[in-house]
C-alpha cells in the first residue's frame, strides 16, 4: 500500500496526469495519478489514506519547492491538474463522509479585481491539502462573501487582490464581514499586499505564497 501512495504523491508532485500524457518527461509512458488512484482503490486502499498519504504529501512538497523558487507556475498548475484528476476519484467519498475534509476554504478575488490566476493557483493547493473550496470568482462584493460565510458555518475566507487600487476594496470587504461576523477567519494575499495592511485592516492571516497559507489554515485544525 505504502509503494502505491509513494507513486501518487510523485505524480502530483511532477505534475503527471495520466499514462498519455507527456509531462514530464522522466515518467513518460508510466501511469499518472489517474490510473495510480483507480487501481488504489480496486486494491482495496482508503479513499481517506489517498487524500492524505498520497494526494496531500505531493501537493506538500510541489508548493515547499514553489515558495523555495525551485518551480514556477507552470509546474504548479501541473501538479494541481494532476491532484484535480486523482480527486475525480474520491469525490464520491466525500459527499458520504467516508473521507473527512478539514474544513471550508471560501476564496474570491474582491470587488474592481478580474485577476484569478493567483487565486485559482491557491484554490487548487488548498483543495490539495484536503480542504473544501468554494471559489466565488472574480468582482466579489462583501455582501457575497458574507452570503458564504453564513451559509458554510465555521468556514474561513480567503480575500486576494491583484491591483493596488483594489485593496482599498479588500479592507472595506474584510471590515464587512468583521462587521457581520465578528468571529469570522480572514486570511488576504496578492501582489500588492503586505502583513503591514494586513495588520492594519484587521484581518487574520497573510501570505505571500500559497504554502504558507496553506500551513495557516492546518494550523486551525491542528
Amino acid at each position: 500500500m505504502n509503494e502505491i501512495l509513494s507513486k501518487i504523491a510523485e505524480c502530483v508532485e511532477f505534475g503527471k496526469i495520466n499514462k498519455a500524457a507527456p509531462y514530464p518527461p522522466q515518467m513518460k509512458d508510466q501511469d499518472g495519478a489517474d490510473e495510480l488512484t483507480r487501481q488504489a482503490l480496486e486494491e482495496g486502499v482508503s479513499a481517506q489514506d489517498i487524500l492524505t498519504k498520497g494526494l496531500m504529501p505531493g501537493m506538500e512538497t510541489i508548493g515547499i519547492k514553489f515558495r523555495e523558487n525551485k518551480v514556477f507556475v507552470p509546474q504548479v498548475l501541473m501538479a494541481a491538474k494532476a491532484m484535480s484528476t486523482a480527486l475525480i476519484y474520491l469525490k464520491p467519498y466525500f459527499l458520504t463522509g467516508e473521507v473527512k475534509q478539514k474544513g471550508t476554504f471560501i476564496i474570491g478575488t474582491v470587488e474592481g479585481d478580474l485577476h484569478d490566476i493567483g487565486k485559482n493557483l491557491v484554490s487548487m493547493m488548498v483543495e490539495g491539502n484536503g480542504w473544501e473550496v468554494i471559489d466565488l470568482g472574480i468582482d466579489v462584493k462583501a455582501e457575497a462573501f458574507i452570503e458564504a460565510l453564513k451559509k458554510h458555518e465555521n468556514a474561513i475566507v480567503g480575500l486576494s487582490a491583484l491591483l493596488t487600487t483594489t485593496m482599498v476594496n479588500m479592507e472595506r470587504i474584510a471590515k464587512a464581514i468583521r462587521a457581520e461576523i465578528p468571529e469570522a477567519k480572514i486570511a488576504i494575499g496578492g501582489a500588492p499586499v503586505t502583513q503591514d495592511f494586513c495588520d492594519r485592516i484587521g484581518a487574520d492571516a497573510y501570505s505571500a505564497d500559497p504554502q504558507g497559507l496553506v500551513e495557516y489554515l492546518n494550523s486551525l485544525v491542528a
